[in-house]
């Protein structure tokens, strides 16, 4: 089984990524499930969803604890959150951020909040604002990201998150959709 934790700050569409990745992940043939994470919490406030992808029906409905791969699409996290607890020398993690994976994986090492001290070989730094900014003209990063799991994780092709855009949005119109399909294009060939 593959789980995703997704890290962002509300309103910028965490669950929304979580739901595409499991979305995309069923759109393949896999099983997966999507679980919302977020309370009372106000703009701008930390927040976290969850995926799951397997090839065997899922029976957990808990957040978590220790995931395969990490999502983080506010960089400001990093200083004020432990995003990176649960994770592993195996953990995958993806972050927003024009800086490069060795940077980042130094910033993060020096801060005494993370309990998990990744290599810069487990970390990719995706330039997520800059494109949705380019093609959005506003930070909508929660699509855009995803581009950096094409081929990373079972199930999360082009085809596959193409597919879940166009369920997901599909009542938003085919500039939306499009816009979002050329977002993620454009990550996955930054990686």
């Amino acid at each position: 089984m593959i789980s995703l934790r997704f890290h962002g700050r509300g309103g910028q569409g965490v669950v929304t990524a979580a739901e595409l990745c499991a979305i995309a992940a069923f759109k393949a043939g896999l099983f997966s499930q999507a679980i919302p994470f977020f309370g009372v919490e106000r703009s701008g406030a930390p927040i976290q969803s969850f995926a799951r992808i397997d090839k065997s029906p899922i029976r957990l409905r808990e957040h978590i604890y220790e995931p395969n791969v990490i999502v983080v699409q506010d960089e400001s996290l990093l200083a004020s959150t432990d995003i990176l607890f649960g994770a592993d020398a195996k953990t995958l993690i993806v972050i927003n951020s024009e800086k490069t994976a060795g940077t980042l994986a130094k910033e993060i090492s020096a801060d005494k909040i993370q309990s998990f001290k990744p290599a810069p070989k487990s970390i990719i730094s995706a330039p997520a604002t800059k494109i949705a900014l380019e093609i959005f003209k506003k930070n909508i990063v929660n699509t855009t990201l995803l581009g950096a799991l094409i081929d990373k994780i079972p199930g999360i092709t082009f085809k596959s998150l193409e597919s879940a855009i166009k369920a997901k949005f599909g009542d938003k119109g085919e500039a939306i959709i499009s816009q979002n399909i050329i977002a993620i294009k454009k990550v996955s060939e930054t990686k």
